[in-house]
């Protein structure tokens, strides 16, 4: 089966799993240069161990290759697996690596804000991980290029189209955004993972809001 998904889907897959068991032999501690943390230098308790954290540009793109726990990078990559192999075959491979790159960066940029305004109302700062926004991305690009692929939910076990499947789930993850922000789940990077997708999927079919001029006769 892993020999089998297109290279691209294949490597994120590997580097990810390569990562986390990394993450699990090293401690956390070593890739707190690699997480997503918010503007600034901040000195704090983390673990009961005091750290000194700040961000760094990279951030933006490393955060999606580590994650919390087992169940985290699980699902993560169950959606890659499911939705971004299919995408890559149709795309190629070069298209879906710009695509996941601009959708894991464009969730950072939107988890920066996020982060660095609670920050500054709590004062303390909490680190960003996982490849969330990247999926999310994925599962925009799956509705919009299958929007009549049915999708079996688990909780309900309902069949869906994947264009209603993911219009309730932006709902949903909106709703819980601005309503249950100390929940710890990054839901506007979720968000922001799908809007620069959506951007550039607009911007490569030249609509809105790139529309392109049409040529005169």
């Amino acid at each position: 089966m892993f020999n089998d998904m297109p290279p691209i889907t294949r490597a994120l897959l590997a580097s990810n799993v390569l990562v986390f068991f990394l993450q699990w032999m090293l401690g956390d501690p070593t890739f707190f240069p690699f997480m997503l943390w918010p503007l600034g230098e901040h000195a704090g308790l983390l673990g009961g161990m005091p750290v000194t954290v700040e961000f760094l540009p990279w951030q933006l793109v490393t955060y999606g290759f580590l994650h919390a726990n087992l169940a985290h990078l699980f699902f993560n990559m169950l959606a890659l697996v499911m939705f971004g192999g299919q995408i890559e075959r149709v795309w190629g491979s070069r298209r879906f690596a710009l695509y996941y790159v601009v959708c894991v960066a464009g969730a950072g940029l939107v988890q920066l804000v996020v982060a660095t305004l609670t920050f500054r109302d709590t004062g303390n700062p909490y680190p960003t991980i996982g490849a969330s926004g990247g999926v999310f991305g994925i599962l925009l690009a799956f509705a919009i290029l299958f929007p009549h692929a049915r999708l079996m939910l688990i909780i309900p076990p309902i069949p869906m189209k994947a264009r209603t499947f993911v219009i309730l789930y932006g709902l949903l993850e909106l709703f819980m955004g601005v309503f249950y922000r100390g929940s710890g789940v990054a839901h506007f990077a979720h968000l922001g993972g799908m809007a620069f997708g959506f951007l550039l999927i607009q911007y490569w079919r030249g609509r809105w809001p790139f529309r392109r001029p049409r040529p005169r006769a």
